[in-house]
């Protein structure tokens, strides 16, 4: 699979599991980024945060497509704040 069908893939699967605001994934063949940002993160705990985003990635974890896997999470207002930030 390409590093595009695979980003485009990650995307797919987690925006069908979870009803995010913003979903940014990047792979560049080893390492896979996510940024997801919803307000349905506010009542959750770090942990509880990735493995919402996580749970819909299990198959293609499990099957060796992707490995190493970053994923951070943010409300709107903290994404806002990292955009202005980090940018």
């Amino acid at each position: 699979m390409e590093v595009g069908e695979i980003e485009e893939l990650v995307s797919k699967l987690i925006n069908e599991a979870l009803e995010l605001d913003e979903v940014h994934v990047k792979f560049d063949g080893s390492q896979c980024r996510i940024n997801a940002v919803s307000d349905m993160f506010d009542d959750l705990s770090r942990v509880k945060r990735q493995q919402a985003v996580l749970k819909p990635l299990a198959d293609i974890i499990k099957d060796g497509t992707i490995h190493a896997i970053t994923v951070k999470t943010f409300n709107k207002a903290q994404w806002q704040r990292d955009k202005l930030f980090n940018s």
